[in-house]
């Protein structure tokens, strides 16, 4: 065969250099003359190109794979010259690329030699760019920066070269293929598949990309991607998830080993025309396994005291070597508590009815992924399968598509990002303005801690309206918050009805809108104003901050004759009661009506409401009780809480507190036992008594935990701050007047303490106080 001398960059007029012993196209095209835009003359001039660049190829592989065996040979001696794991490295899949290149070549050349105008070759190109794209798939990435010809690095790039110049190849067949020819979907094809392969390597030097070509030249493009926690067979997971304009891709991010780069592992797609949230043949929904709150809290304990402990080093200028240790351990809590923390399902199905759940923290998280794939679903129409390859060069793909590079942990956060806060912030909801229809509204408020988001505060219901003002004030606790989230509902009447694609309430959300916490705004003391807009609706809002040391302040009160802020004693004393008249009124009305009240203790009360039976009940108000049968039993168990809270002494006192919280750190069970029993009762009588008779309530709260959803630790997080926190003056949060919002993790421990007491008290059967002392407190008229 003659030697033809072609240029796959040349304009679409191409000419033949020098006479060959090639076929001629039909008619006889003389030596020289000119070949025009035909699938014949120009397609024929490329195949020779790349017969002869096949046989470099051949010639390439082989020459990689001569030295092979003796390498391996020499490495099982005493004295190798390479290791095992080395040879691999340096001849990954060389044998593998030989066989594709071979096969190719044999394919190729009698189609060559017997060419004619019908002969089709599209076939063999597609075969080969697939199988050279699985063979390299795996080949680490290489520098695209300039390298001397005969350097190792430019022989280790000469299998994905060949790519590159194969890709060429099949852009001038293409464009010289009529689109009647039985080989121009194959061509094309190919071409797919070779450039998506070759913008999938070298995801450090390449900039990132929006999108990926798929089959007839369209483009796949992210529209939106997240780590989720996956369910699987009772096991949470990890994943990475992609949506894109045509599907739903659940990816795992492999284990960075080596220096490699970011790899992913594709688990399961879904085509978007194929995905529904609802199963019709799915009559049950699998439970979701809850992971105790406790161990949630202690995962909490850790992150707190690992972080006080890098703070420390840091502060002693001590090796980096500690610190990285702790950072380490500091990621593993983090991570497991972003695993385990979720609960709220997000179920999807593909068209054989197979589901998958996923596990969020939020409903506004969960709406924002339903949105954004119904919108999309809207302008998908066909059902697609893709191949094995085209699976691989997608999940390839993901590297530098991605938005979202790291799991939301303290180790990859900026050294200046902000810590978030930690206090109370008051919100007042007023209103929402922009519906074109009367509804039945009501808002949530979900703010973040330690990474994830929680419901806080739900607001009335107001009914049937265009213009709800809700007026309700609410007091949020903060833990490293940086968001404020808040999603308005249609509020559904037909208890009969659940929603069958997450096992909730039918109520629908009709809007949702979020706002950054930002220390600087919030600085003052003065309420600002600040409205969240939504789709076609706007709610106005009004914040109020107060960082953690103010916050603590248990001043007593200006008014002698009230119940807020007076010692507890003097109350009793006043009334002649064993337990105050606040506390049994208050009890008494939630046991009532408020025991079955989801979140009931958790879920805040308006402030105006309880400000107003605050007022109540320090003027002594005779119609408190009618005020009270009228009132939401959210802000009837706030006022409770507000009133220990104002306590100018904490209920365990302020000289007995580091006991308890030293009391509770025991490791002997025994010990501890003695010891904490030992503190409870030599508690002044009234703030004993009043406990006691608080503690039994809260147990009869937490045995309708399957309705309320209250159980014994959810209530020892609301009272044991409010129980046992003690006077600012006695604290051992440290204040530091150079960052009056942010405070430190020691907060987080002490509070866990606090809280571990009262769950010790909580979890104990029986309390043995002397018979006669217990009879006369409970059951006494006076009380």
């Amino acid at each position: 065969m003659g030697q033809i001398q072609y240029n796959p960059l040349l304009s679409t007029t191409l000419y033949m250099d020098q006479r060959g012993d090639l076929p001629q196209p039909p008619g006889g095209t003389a030596t020289g003359e000119r070949l025009e835009h035909t699938h014949t003359g120009l397609a024929m001039n490329a195949l020779c190109f790349t017969y002869t660049h096949s046989t470099n190829s051949l010639s390439i592989s082989h020459l990689f794979s001569q030295p092979m065996k003796p390498l391996k040979a020499a490495a099982t001696t005493s004295q190798p010259v390479l290791t095992i794991p080395q040879i691999e490295t340096i001849f990954f899949k060389v044998p593998e690329l030989y066989e594709v290149h071979k096969e190719f070549y044999d394919s190729l050349l009698p189609r060559v030699q017997q060419w004619s105008h019908h002969q089709r070759v599209g076939d063999l190109f597609q075969k080969q760019v697939r199988s050279e794209a699985r063979s390299l798939g795996c080949t680490p990435a290489l520098s695209h920066a300039a390298v001397s010809p005969f350097s190792p690095k430019a022989l280790l790039y000469k299998p994905v070269d060949r790519v590159t110049r194969s890709t060429l190849v099949l852009h001038d067949l293409l464009k010289h293929t009529p689109s009647s020819h039985p080989d121009h979907p194959l061509l094309q094809d190919a071409l797919r598949i070779s450039q998506n392969f070759l913008s999938s390597i070298n995801e450090e030097t390449t900039p990132r990309r929006q999108s990926m070509t798929v089959k007839k030249g369209e483009n796949r493009q992210l529209l939106k991607d997240s780590f989720m926690v996956e369910l699987v067979e009772g096991a949470r997971k990890l994943r990475h998830v992609f949506l894109f304009t045509d599907l739903l891709l659940c990816a795992k991010l492999k284990k960075q080993i080596g220096g490699k780069s970011q790899q992913y592992d594709s688990k399961w797609y879904i085509p978007l025309s194929d995905l529904t949230f609802q199963n019709a043949d799915e009559s049950e929904l699998l439970p979701i396994p809850q992971v105790p709150d406790e161990e949630l809290d202690a995962m909490k304990v850790k992150i707190s005291h690992i972080k006080s402990e890098i703070q420390r080093e840091k502060r002693a200028n001590k090796g980096s070597k500690v610190i990285d240790r702790l950072r380490k351990k500091l990621s593993e809590q983090e991570s497991l508590l972003l695993l385990t923390s979720p609960s709220m399902a997000l179920r999807v199905h593909n068209r054989n009815g197979k589901g998958y759940m996923f596990l969020m923290s939020s409903d506004y998280e969960r709406a924002e992924w339903k949105e954004t794939i119904r919108e999309q679903q809207k302008k998908c129409f066909k059902s697609f399968s893709l191949t094995s390859m085209e699976l691989q060069m997608l999940t390839n793909s993901c590297v530098k598509l991605q938005t979202v590079h790291h799991i939301p942990l303290t180790i990859n956060k900026e050294e200046d990002e902000s810590p978030g806060l930690h206090g109370f912030l008051n919100v007042i909801v007023h209103s929402a303005s922009g519906l074109k229809q009367s509804l039945n509204l009501y808002c949530t408020l979900e703010v973040d801690s330690f990474g994830y988001f929680a419901n806080k505060a739900k607001t009335r219901v107001y009914r049937y309206t265009t213009e709800p003002k809700w007026n309700e004030e609410f007091e949020i606790d903060l833990e490293s918050s940086q968001t404020l989230r808040l999603l308005c509902y249609e509020k559904s009447y037909n208890k009969t009805k659940q929603n069958k694609e997450d096992g909730d309430s039918t109520d629908r959300i009709i809007g949702k809108g979020q706002i950054p916490l930002d220390p600087q705004m919030l600085q003052g003391k003065d309420w600002q104003r600040t409205v969240i807009p939504m789709t076609g609706i706007e709610v106005k809002l009004s914040l109020k901050f107060t960082s953690r040391e103010f916050s603590l302040k248990r001043m007593p009160s200006r008014k002698p004759m009230g119940v807020f802020g007076i010692k507890i004693s003097t109350v009793t004393k006043r009334e002649h009661s064993k337990v105050p008249y606040i506390v049994r009124q208050c009890l008494e009305e939630i046991e009532r009506r408020g025991m079955e009240e989801v979140g009931i203790y958790r879920v805040s009360g308006v402030a105006t409401d309880i400000q107003a039976l605050k007022a109540a009940f320090d003027t002594n108000n005779k119609d408190v009780s009618v005020m009270m049968s009228e009132m939401d039993v959210n802000a009837i168990a706030g006022t409770l809480k507000l009133y220990f809270r104002e306590l100018p002494e904490p209920l365990f006192t302020d000289d007995l507190y580091p006991n308890f919280a030293g009391g509770i750190a025991l490791s002997d069970s025994v010990a501890k036992e003695s010891c904490m029993l030992n503190l409870l009762l030599s508690l002044p009588e009234p703030n004993l008594v009043t406990f006691l008779f608080l503690l039994d309530h809260l147990k009869r709260v937490a045995d309708k935990e399957s309705i309320n959803k209250m159980s014994l630790h959810n209530l020892a997080t609301v009272f044991g701050p409010t129980l046992l926190r003690p006077a600012e003056k006695d604290s051992k949060i440290p204040t530091n007047p150079t960052q009056p919002i942010s405070m430190g993790d020691s907060w987080s421990l002490e509070v866990m303490s606090q809280v571990q007491v009262l769950l010790y008290f909580l979890q104990l059967e029986t309390i043995p106080t002397p018979d006669s002392k217990r009879q006369s407190i409970l059951f006494s008229t006076e009380v």
